[in-house]
């Protein structure tokens, strides 16, 4: 089942890509794009569009994706509850953030807005994961440290915007999430993430099954909890937080992909994992896409997309119950 989905959710994603490609204010024909990539034919600005603009936009969303939906799937093991995100810890809030509190001090010049956003998600999440260790039940302390940390950072970016007016646009792009920037080098950076956050977790799916234990089954097994916890939390950490840094904020993808992939392959992550990374690529690939067509000039944000399709999806899944491991 886990490699049928995989080759089902690649080949989905391909055809998305290439789809993606031709759609836009451009009206790129379908035959003109397959020229352009194989390099056969089409205008100069044609090509430019194609290989500048929606390439590198098309695979930054997917890969971005694909880290959040993996992130997802780690961060629901690490703390035992299916409801878990990326987000859930006040990476995105800590993210905001700093982007926030750079402009507003006059850092953003010296650091960056992309450093800027990294910085602050990572001081966020060493702040409560350092909070929650000193408590015996890290789990549950964990989510409510993130909660509490999501609601100030939240106010304080709010603070900041309202102190910094001038500055106002800018900081409402890492709340909403975009990839209208996106370039080659932000594409190579993220794929590189997405293989240091595969790779391990891959090679620790059998820790991964043990946390969905009680503690106290998981330490018989032999397994170091808490420190297992820890690493599993920071490494997908880091990679969202590089995810957030660059393209802003955007939810639904790490909640819902590893979500519904579960009820698809089960609980089992050497089975769970990569579609769950698959599927995360493709909504947030589809989400990106329907930001660029939907309005006539412009385009929406993809958070304000991936919350409209998460939404509904998720409160059915909830009014049918199927929100539990196993």
């Amino acid at each position: 089942m886990k490699r049928t989905l995989s080759f089902a959710l690649s080949g989905a994603a391909l055809l998305l890509m290439l789809l993606s490609l031709t759609l836009g204010p451009s009206h790129i024909q379908l035959s003109d794009t397959l020229a352009i990539l194989a390099g056969k034919g089409g205008s100069a600005n044609q090509s430019y569009i194609i290989w500048q603009l929606r390439l590198p936009r098309i695979l930054s969303s997917f890969l971005t994706g694909a880290i959040l939906g993996l992130s997802g799937a780690v961060f629901q093991a690490a703390l035992r509850n299916p409801m878990a995100d990326p987000f859930i810890l006040g990476i995105s809030s800590g993210a905001s953030f700093g982007v926030a509190f750079a402009l507003f001090v006059g850092f953003a010049p010296l650091f960056g807005l992309p450093s800027s956003a990294l910085i602050g998600a990572l001081l966020t999440t060493l702040c409560i994961v350092f909070l929650a260790s000193r408590r015996k039940n890290s789990s549950t302390t964990l989510l409510l440290t993130g909660v509490a940390f999501n609601y100030i950072l939240s106010s304080g970016m709010t603070l900041l915007m309202f102190l910094h007016k001038e500055q106002y646009q800018r900081i409402l792009f890492w709340t909403l999430g975009s990839f209208s920037s996106s370039t080659y080098a932000q594409v190579i950076v993220v794929f590189i993430a997405w293989i240091a956050l595969f790779i391990p977790v891959s090679l620790k799916h059998q820790s991964m099954d043990m946390l969905l234990l009680d503690e106290l089954s998981a330490r018989a097994g032999g397994l170091s909890v808490k420190r297992t916890r820890i690493a599993l939390l920071m490494l997908a950490s880091f990679a969202t937080a590089l995810c957030v840094s660059y393209f802003g904020v955007i939810g639904f993808i790490g909640l819902m992909a590893p979500h519904t992939t579960r009820l698809l392959v089960g609980p089992k992550h050497q089975n769970l994992l990569l579609p769950s990374s698959l599927f995360g690529g493709f909504l947030l690939l589809a989400s990106d896409t329907l930001s660029r067509i939907l309005l006539p000039s412009g385009e929406l944000p993809v958070g304000i997309i991936t919350s409209l399709l998460g939404v509904p999806l998720f409160i059915y899944l909830l009014r049918r119950g199927r929100y539990f491991y196993g």
